[in-house]
């Protein structure tokens, strides 16, 4: 029997989605949960699954179509069903129709189908989007070879670039030289993290003139909406502190093997910096809060939004009620959000709510950067790259020195509606204070 494919309801205040792609034709083979398109909302990106396993027979709404939730977009069916009676239902339909109470009568036997191995085609659990397969092409590469952590096995673009990142040669080692003097501390320096995924835009057809013209993606789209609103509602003012972080390099470097032995998770520096923020944001509240026309609307819980960068774009989980969870609860809070967000698999839930946002050049070589203010929130933190480098130090009696230690620069983003300069001021001295003594529970 033939079922129908419907946009489906991604959240209570999202009333339509946009089509991205499909990841199947007409005529091919689906397997159940197996992922059938990608679709975009003003919320979140996401892939939806086949609801049944069959043949898709039509496709009523191509890629880049908007249309609302419930509304039908697709027929799937089992072999040898009559395609006609159910297309023509689904065009018709607004929504899905309920079961028909007898069976349609058996279709002629069908020809045994060639397998898809023989055919010369990917197996289902391998199929993969267009840009995977020609970025594969591009660099001679069998699909079969690539690791896939989509559903059942699908490559993703995220798994081809990491493979070929993999295969690339690795740099001649370098010339010996004398060995410098070693500094004064014993923590070795902070690497920064390898970036988990890379700015891909590019045109995706080649160059015939002088130019490629393309759309925006709709999380571009999405994306350029907010951040002009943001602009313009809010009066954006910036200051930048810098920490010293040695007592927290210290600390991690000490406790990462223990801490993933124990909890399954590696243990990075994003939440030492979003406890650090839960911890400024309860001794000023003011930067926990919200403007909805002259009130000042005060949170109770401090739901932080975390900025993941994307190959295609941005997006900003949030982490609900961070002031009751542990160091360990937000280490596993974001890397849950992070691989979600990777894979496309976040709910709106997830992107809603946030009251204050952190985000992290660091990893990528930025110092710092001077984000854009996250809506509704009143301030944003940006978190650069831990460098070791020597700076003035002094002991318990003023005396100075030259010390080796792991800096930070913090930079932060307010609203100067509400936010003034001092209060912001303030707030950042108490985060760095936090930063710099370095008292966290691990366990």
């Amino acid at each position: 029997m033939a079922v129908n494919v419907v946009m489906p309801q991604m959240g209570e205040s999202i009333t339509e989605g946009t089509i991205v792609r499909w990841f199947k034709n007409e005529g091919e083979s689906v397997a159940k949960d197996e992922p059938l398109l990608e679709i975009s909302t003003d919320k979140v990106d996401a892939e939806v699954p086949a609801p049944v396993a069959g043949t898709l027979l039509k496709i009523l709404h191509g890629p880049g179509t908007t249309v609302a939730v419930e509304t039908v977009i697709a027929v799937i069916a089992e072999a040898g069903e009559a395609v006609a009676p159910a297309v023509a239902a689904a065009e018709t339909a607004p929504a899905p129709p309920p079961p028909s109470p007898t069976p349609a009568p058996p279709a002629p036997a069908a020809a045994e189908p060639t397998p898809a191995r023989e055919r010369g085609e990917a197996e289902p659990a391998r199929r993969t989007s267009p840009l995977v397969r020609r970025i594969a092409a591009e660099h001679g590469i069998d699909l079969a070879q690539v690791p896939g952590t989509g559903a059942q096995g699908r490559v993703t673009k995220e798994d081809i670039l990491a493979f070929i990142e993999k295969r690339r040669p690795a740099p001649p080692p370098p010339t010996p030289s004398a060995p410098p003097t070693p500094p004064p501390a014993t923590v070795p320096a902070p690497r920064p993290a390898a970036p988990t995924s890379k700015a891909t835009l590019a045109p995706t057809q080649p160059f015939v003139g002088e130019e490629v013209r393309e759309p925006l993606s709709v999380m571009r789209q999405k994306i350029a909406e907010h951040m002009v609103a943001s602009r313009r509602t809010s009066p954006h003012v910036n200051t930048v502190f810098e920490a010293d972080l040695s007592r927290i390099v210290a600390l991690r470097e000490g406790a990462k093997a223990t801490f993933e032995a124990q909890h399954g998770l590696k243990l990075t520096y994003t939440p030492f910096f979003m406890a650090a923020a839960v911890e400024a944001l309860k001794a000023f509240p003011v930067l926990n809060a919200s403007l909805e026309g002259n009130e000042v609307v005060y949170h109770r819980h401090i739901n932080l939004g975390v900025a993941v960068a994307l190959p295609h774009g941005l997006i900003v989980p949030v982490v609900p009620h961070a002031e009751e969870l542990s160091l360990v609860g937000l280490q596993r809070a974001v890397t849950d959000l992070a691989t979600r967000a990777r894979t496309k698999q976040l709910l709106p839930a997830d992107v809603q709510g946030s009251t204050f946002s952190i985000t992290n050049p660091g990893p990528y070589g930025g110092l710092f950067g001077l984000p854009i203010i996250n809506q509704p929130n009143v301030a944003i933190l940006s978190v650069g790259g831990i460098q070791r480098r020597p700076v003035v130090v002094r002991d318990g009696d003023g005396r100075e020195s030259i010390g080796i230690r792991d800096m930070v620069y913090l930079a932060l983003s307010f609203d100067h509606r509400l936010v003034d300069g001092a209060t912001a001021d303030q707030f950042m001295a108490h985060l760095k204070g936090v930063l710099e003594a370095g008292r966290f529970e691990l366990a």
